[in-house]
């Protein structure tokens, strides 16, 4: 049996896995998105299926003060004694923190500081009772990986921070993860920046403060100037399988042009992990991740498929759907019509960072069909409501519904940086389907009316949205939405949202 690489697409950055009994979860990284850190569920290692997320509460997550790709930063996971912890940053925020509880679906408990700064923190629950806290940060001692002890109850460092290494020579020294096998503590990081010349380096110690030694063979796994649809790997998590097997999980990126770009975000891949006869670890096909892969001998588990349309009629949304930030109050309900999502828009618009009236979901896949049922008539000029295609601030693709000199019109705008292009068309009253078809190397938008028909509207290149251009560390998300320059709107009534992968 094989598997097909990533096996979970769409913006999930910043993978790490834990096992409890034959229970496998994972999570991501978020930045400026709400709620925070997304927990998936696995018994295979293959098939994966979101359960919750680790923040749910302004408490735990508050972006008020986030830029785009601020917030949360790499979350690490971990179990031991029956509890689940999670430990991440948010740089916009309270810094490094963990939360912890015994179910993962949640809820989480609120947030535990730990005064040691950096990122991409890390636990490791040793054999003796000791939690040792690790973090890539610039210290007194210089840039790499620094380390200390805290107590698990609190979160209060016991010792002061040590730096335990810096690296094999490859810029940003950062995503540690330390692991206790065979008496040996080994210390796996990520080098090279998340870029094309990212890699994964490993180093041991007899002892948890060092000195470490580096694997001779370093890097133990890197795609960089291969010919290859997967590049960009790294910031990588070991995990021991039930049946002595070995796996990592990383990031990696698919770009679709050239020069080279990825709009879809870095990704979740999966790779077996060997060990050579003098006990170091190689990840993938001799340090090399590739799209199709040996599977886990793990008895296969698949969950459901997720239905194309949602109908909004359930009491809460599903764990895909996202916000950007903390959502106003009152910028959307399930609750004020039956079946129906409705956004009221305000001030906050999808061009600077703020928290406009934004649900949304990652667009996971090269080519998809996405279409949403929108009734809307808007009152006012500077009132619009529709679909976004998003990937920051300063570069997105629009099409909404709006108002010019008293007629309902229908506008699709692209947005690249300070250049901004608006097609415009009259449209009739009442409900239509806007629709948006995602390509490999472009976003075509067009709308059905009851009386016009479909309205070909344009289209947009991916290229324009993807992370080479856009700046950041964050993906393309699909979203419903509406802003307002008076503050006050009509209701923007969604009466169905459809995702439909057509890879």
């Amino acid at each position: 049996m094989q598997y097909t690489n990533p096996v979970i697409p769409g913006f999930h950055p910043d993978p790490s896995i834990c096992r409890a009994g034959d229970d496998y979860y994972l999570v991501t990284s978020t930045f400026e998105y709400y709620p925070g850190v997304p927990v998936f569920h696995s018994k295979d290692l293959v098939h994966w299926r979101q359960i919750g997320h680790c923040l749910t509460t302004a408490g735990q997550l508050p972006l008020e003060n986030s830029w785009s790709s601020g917030g949360i930063f790499a979350p690490t996971i971990r179990y031991h004694n029956g509890w689940f912890y999670m430990v991440t940053t948010n740089v916009s925020g309270m810094g490094n923190f963990f939360v912890k509880t015994q179910n993962p679906e949640g809820p989480w408990s609120q947030p535990y500081p730990v005064v040691q700064d950096g990122i991409d923190p890390s636990l490791l629950f040793d054999d003796d009772g000791r939690v040792y806290f690790q973090s890539a940060r610039e210290g007194d001692q210089g840039n790499g990986i620094y380390q200390c002890e805290i107590d698990i109850e609190t979160g209060d460092m016991l010792t002061g921070s040590r730096l335990i290494w810096t690296g094999t020579g490859g810029a940003h020294p950062e995503a540690p993860h330390i692991y206790r096998i065979n008496g040996w503590y080994y210390l796996m990081i990520a080098e090279g920046g998340t870029e094309y010349g990212h890699m994964e380096t490993i180093a041991r110690s007899s002892q948890p403060y060092g000195p470490y030694e580096a694997c001779p063979h370093n890097p133990i796994l890197s795609n960089r100037s291969m010919k290859s649809s997967i590049h960009a790997t790294g910031h990588a998590d070991l995990i021991e399988a039930q049946d002595g097997s070995w796996w990592a999980v990383c990031l990696g990126i698919r770009p679709v042009s050239y020069p080279m770009g990825h709009h879809l975000g870095r990704e979740t891949f999966l790779a077996p992990v060997t060990w050579t006869s003098e006990g170091w670890p190689v990840i993938g096909n001799g340090g090399h991740v590739e799209p199709v892969m040996d599977s886990p001998e793990l008895p296969e588990v698949r969950w459901p498929e997720k239905p194309v349309r949602d109908n909004f009629d359930e009491p809460r949304l599903g764990p895909d759907w996202t916000f950007l930030r903390n959502p106003l109050e009152g910028s959307w309900s399930l609750q004020e019509r039956q079946g129906v999502l409705v956004l009221h828009g305000h001030q906050a618009t999808l061009n600077e960072t703020a928290a406009p009236a934004f649900v949304g979901r990652r667009l996971s896949h090269f080519t998809a069909r996405i279409a949403a049922e929108l009734d809307y008539e808007p009152q006012h000029e500077g009132e619009e409501a529709g679909l976004t295609v998003y990937k920051n601030e300063k570069h997105h693709y629009d099409l909404a519904i709006g108002l010019k000199a008293g007629r309902r019109i229908v506008i699709f705008r692209r947005t690249v940086g300070s250049l901004r292009v608006e097609h415009v068309e009259e449209c009739p009253a009442g409900p239509l389907e806007l629709r948006i078809h995602a390509y490999p190397g472009k976003i075509v938008a067009s709308v059905q009316t009851g009386e016009s028909g479909v309205i070909e509207m344009g289209w947009g290149e991916t290229h324009h949205l993807s992370t080479e251009i856009t700046g950041g560390f964050t993906g393309v998300f699909i979203a419903m939405y509406a802003t307002s320059e008076t503050g006050q709107s009509a209701p923007a009534m969604f009466q169905w949202f459809d995702y439909e992968p057509l890879e």
